[in-house]
């Protein structure tokens, strides 16, 4: 079977990247979606069990760091969009292991954008059609004062990270918008707050509050407690993930 598409999403079987498959294979029978996934703690193919068996999903085990890989799964399945969800993300865990949120984050991207420009480039079409879409986090743009409720982040708003997993993604960021500027790779950005929904890991605030409330477990409580924090709902991150990679404009940041 021709394909329309062949979309490659990294991170496919982590929380929001297992609803952005599910959502693509559903949705875009006429694409391939090759799912990415090193299966670290935060993956489980079990967030996909319904979906497995679809004729236009295929699964790839692989690290997004090991670039001869990459150039095989470009070259196999003719990839022309990828979205780019594969990531460490949590706080807590970059504060005790900044070096492995580096690697993945940081040279994670870098190993797909230079896959990306390598293969794209030999293409007769060059990057006609292509599309790069970074997944990135509102994290990098800091933290604002609870007595300025006026304020909010927009796209111009500058970075300023504040743990090493914000700035991990801040560099990644940085990265994707130099391929573009410096050698034309048709990227897209968008940053989005606080996921929430169905097959979030457990270590997550709202699965570990619900958790610990059902066994009878305290409740922790970061710093003095006065921390406020934006939530999306998974599925409507979805939503916006769908549309900027069909609508949205080349070079572009996205908050969602």
């Amino acid at each position: 079977m021709a394909f329309k598409r062949n979309i490659l999403i990294t991170g496919g079987a982590g929380f929001i990247g297992s609803h952005v498959v599910r959502l693509f294979i559903n949705k875009y029978p006429e694409y391939r979606i090759i799912n990415l996934d090193k299966l670290t703690y935060a993956g489980n193919l079990a967030n996909l069990h319904d979906v497995e068996s679809a004729s236009n999903y295929t699964f790839v085990k692989a690290d997004i760091c090991d670039f001869d890989k990459l150039i095989d799964i470009f070259s196999e399945y003719k990839i022309d969009g990828i979205i780019h969800l594969a990531a460490e993300s949590h706080v807590d865990r970059s504060i005790k292991d900044p070096l492995t949120f580096a690697r993945t984050n940081v040279m994670g991207t870098l190993c797909l954008l230079q896959a990306a420009r390598q293969m794209w480039e030999e293409c007769p079409e060059k990057y006609d059609g292509k599309r790069f879409y970074h997944i990135s986090t509102d994290e990098v743009y800091g933290d604002l004062p609870l007595d300025r409720p006026d304020l909010f982040f927009t796209e111009e708003t500058p970075i300023h990270t504040s743990s090493p997993y914000s700035s991990s993604k801040a560099g990644a960021d940085l990265l994707v918008l130099a391929y573009h500027r410096t050698y034309g790779l048709p990227v897209t950005i968008s940053r989005c707050s606080n996921n929430y929904g169905p097959y979030h890991f457990p270590e997550k605030l709202i699965p570990l509050m619900i958790a610990n409330a059902l066994n009878d477990k305290p409740l922790p409580v970061y710093g003095e407690g006065l921390n406020v924090r934006d939530w999306l709902y998974v599925e409507d991150h979805c939503k916006a993930i769908d549309l900027i990679i069909h609508k949205g404009k080349v070079g572009e940041v996205y908050n969602v």
